[in-house]
């Protein structure tokens, strides 16, 4: 069976090279993402043209996720050598620009003082170590340290999202984004994200003629703000980083679980991120652990991984895509699609829905049952914006899904959704024209002559509603 979870793999030091690039691509990357929170927006856009060009040598739609900073607050560069804080040591805490070290922690956030007061918990880095606020004398925090480990470089400082007065997008965020938008990057990552107010504020053009909006959740205001997100965004990544730190690592599994069910059942692709295969920054081969985190991941449904510094800057960028692309191939042979989508009708039973969305459900739900008790090949999807496309891919079907657009832009957005192999196609809706795409996916060498497909299709314009299905076999 062909892979159907998508992979994203992220671009660094490590992968800047067209020949490291290429080969990622070859090794089964599906979606490059570009961390904003390093480099500048020119330099973003190089890396735009750098993966436009080699995914169309190779012949692939190949989506770009560029992840807006949003109100990340680092600590300033450490002294050389590092700090090594120990439990029980007693810091200063200040906002400025000088070298953190033994004489104090600097911070790039101005209003810290404002922000946090004695009893706030703040973490650095990636959560090893701590620090437990005392006391605030109006120009700096007195903290205790629990935990051990070495501070070099500029870790993360992640404050309690509810203390936090600085909001997502950021001043720098819409910087970065009107330059990319402009360049007609496919997806954008939203940092931070507490309500679908902070969505509707990034105020670009809805798909296609916009990016697609990915909501990160990493906050606990996220978490109880689910469902408004859900109505306006594009896609979800749970991110899993900041939220163990917010939430508690023991929620973690339990968070992620609810969800990517809660995505799936609105239809919006749902990424995994954060530490899949972080021993593969530096080793040849992922631990145990990490190879079965990967795999519950898929199972619990989700549409994509996500690998960070694996492949930013990790010694090997495109044996960490292969080695992801085996260990999901394996796991998707192994998801029970035939338990799926009852679970999928139940939640959906559950949800207030418009009745263009009823319509969706049934017709969408029509096309599953119909195309599995039949046998079909393939389920064919044509969709000027992917919407129809996601609705089919929700229930995760066992055979293939084929996406077919006239936008570049939604080709390339689906490469972020489940099981779909997107291609650039004309977007009809009259019978002749349905023998014509299922002629146009013949050859291409998805489908053969004779074999049986399911068309889906909405037939109103600008309308988010899937009401056609047919079924034909291939001339």
């Amino acid at each position: 069976m062909p892979r159907r979870t998508k992979i994203i793999a992220t671009l660094g030091p490590a992968s800047e090279s067209d020949e490291t690039v290429r080969a990622m691509i070859e090794a089964g990357c599906d979606v490059f993402r570009l961390n904003l929170a390093h480099g500048t927006a020119s330099q973003a856009i190089e890396r735009m043209r750098q993966v436009r060009r080699l995914a169309s040598e190779a012949g692939r739609a190949v989506g770009i996720l560029a992840d807006l900073p949003g109100p990340k607050v680092r600590l300033s560069e450490f002294v050389d050598g590092g700090l090594q804080l120990h439990e029980g040591d007693t810091v200063s805490v200040a906002p400025g620009g000088e070298r953190s070290g033994p004489d104090g922690l600097w911070v790039d956030y101005p209003l810290l003082i404002n922000d946090v007061g004695p009893g706030d918990v703040l973490t650095l880095g990636d959560g090893g170590v701590s620090l437990t606020v005392s006391s605030n004398d109006g120009a700096q925090l007195k903290a205790t340290v629990h935990g051990e480990g070495l501070m070099q470089g500029r870790p993360g400082l992640h404050i309690p999202s509810d203390r936090l007065t600085m909001s997502s997008p950021t001043a720098e965020d819409l910087y970065f984004l009107d330059a990319l938008v402009e360049e007609g990057v496919d997806m954008i990552g939203l940092s931070f994200v507490r309500s679908a107010h902070d969505i509707r504020r990034v105020g670009v053009e809805p798909p296609p003629r916009g990016p697609l909006i990915v909501a990160k959740i990493e906050t606990r205001a996220a978490v109880e703000n689910l469902d408004g997100i859900l109505q306006v965004a594009g896609a979800i990544m749970v991110a899993r980083g900041d939220l163990g730190i917010e939430c508690g690592i023991e929620e973690l599994p339990h968070l992620q679980k609810r969800i990517i069910r809660s995505c799936i059942a609105s239809g919006l692709p749902v990424i995994t991120a954060t530490q899949m295969l972080e021993s593969m920054v530096h080793s040849a081969a992922p631990t145990r652990a990490e190879i079965t985190d990967v795999a519950n991941a898929i199972f619990d449904g989700t549409s994509a991984v996500m690998l960070s510094g694996e492949t930013a800057v990790g010694h090997d960028p495109v044996e960490v895509v292969a080695t992801m692309s085996r260990i999901a191939e394996r796991a998707d042979a192994e998801f029970d699609y035939q338990a799926w989508p009852r679970g999928i009708r139940d939640l959906r039973r559950n949800t207030a829905t418009s009745p263009e969305s009823s319509i969706t459900d049934a017709i969408s739900g029509a096309a599953w049952r119909a195309a599995t008790e039949l046998d079909a090949a393939a389920i064919v999807c044509v969709s000027d914006t992917g919407f129809t496309v996601r609705s089919i891919a929700r229930f995760r079907p066992s055979m293939g899904i084929i996406g077919l657009s006239p936008s570049t832009r939604t080709v390339n957005q689906l490469a972020l959704s489940w099981g779909v192999t997107p291609m650039v196609a004309p977007a009809r809706d009259d019978d002749m024209a349905v023998d014509d795409l299922a002629i146009r996916v013949r050859d291409t060498g998805q489908v053969r002559s004779g074999d049986l497909v399911a068309v889906v299709w909405g037939s109103g314009s600008g309308v988010r509603k899937t009401d056609t299905v047919r079924l034909l076999r291939v001339p």
